[in-house]
């Protein structure tokens, strides 16, 4: 029996529909359950052939479960060793060195030290820093975001310096990036699974949470439709995720990349709606079925898997 399991934390309705999916595809030797985890033993494996991820971005336990199930050759959507050194300002560094357009984008230092540290930490840092040339490069309005974070957490609109500085100022021990403000006229958030499937929806980031899916949207453009989703592939390709969403800005009919770092994207029923929660739980029960019944060896993605061959590392 290839078994796969799921492991979430606070969502009701996503979770409990993927495992009934699964299952009621009947795939040959393929069955789906709830992840039950209790002291994890180095080195043992999980048990199941495929497990999805939705929640050890936010607990340690789970992500070093997950790690020492992938060495115990698990498929975990996604990896847990790639999500886990990502960050915001790198996926914008990489998105503009393969052809996708994003805002101007800075990273700057924490506005306090680190816990830990100290001024003398800071030894390497030049300060004051060269705000003129900063904001020179990045223009007002601007958003001051985490560096690695979601859920619009301690994300502030700014619309000059000295707004800029009052919201820095609580920003605490927090590394935050700036980044120019896109004055769109139309924004899409696309699901993208298995890097194949791509479903472009409706999104307006200015309403409330649970308005932000728009109801019974317009058709989009074709060639608008192209490009966002040959885009929206292009990125989940070059970042390894197999399950993300990817928002784009639309300004002067050019799609600007704003947030793809969503490798546990909301799919509750009451938030995105039941068109758009049909499509995701359909997309990642066959995606989860698909790896179940696949030849794929994660483990051997890794320098460190010829010592689970006991083989010998060549120089």
């Amino acid at each position: 029996m290839k078994k796969i399991g799921i492991i979430f934390g606070m969502e009701d309705t996503f979770p409990g529909a993927v495992v009934a999916r699964i299952n009621d595809m009947k795939a040959p030797g393929v069955s789906a359950e709830f992840v039950k985890i209790g002291g994890i033993k180095m080195a043992e494996p999980s048990g199941y052939r495929v497990i999805i991820d939705r929640i050890s971005h936010d607990i340690a336990f789970y992500r070093a479960y997950l790690k020492n199930a992938v060495l115990g050759g698990t498929i975990v959507i996604n990896n847990p060793f790639w999500w886990g050194a990502d960050d915001k300002f790198f996926n914008y560094a990489l998105a503009s060195r393969i052809g996708i357009a994003v805002p101007r984008t800075v990273i700057l230092p924490h506005k306090q030290h680190p816990p830990g540290t100290t001024d003398r930490s800071m030894r390497n840092l030049i300060y004051p820093l060269n705000w003129d040339e900063i904001f020179s490069y990045i223009g007002f309005p601007a958003f001051l975001k985490p560096f690695s974070g979601g859920g619009w957490k301690n994300v502030y609109h700014v619309h000059s310096p000295e707004e800029l500085f009052s919201c820095y100022d609580e920003t605490g021990d927090l590394c935050m990036t700036l980044q120019q403000a896109i004055d769109f006229d139309e924004y899409f958030r696309c699901y993208v699974v298995g890097q194949e499937k791509v479903h472009v929806m409706w999104y307006d980031p200015r309403q409330p949470h649970h308005n932000r899916y728009v109801k019974n949207p317009p058709p989009i453009e074709p060639k608008k439709y192209e490009r966002i989703v040959s885009d929206a592939l292009k990125l989940c390709r070059a970042l390894g995720y197999d399950l993300n969403t990817v928002e784009f800005a639309m300004q002067d009919g050019l799609p600007y990349a704003i947030d793809f770092l969503n490798p546990a994207p909301d799919a509750d029923y009451n938030s995105v709606g039941p068109q758009n929660f049909e499509w995701i739980v359909n997309a990642v029960a066959e995606l989860a079925v698909k790896k179940a019944l696949s030849k794929e060896q994660p483990a051997e993605d890794y320098h460190w898997s010829v010592f689970l061959r006991g083989g010998k590392t060549k120089r």
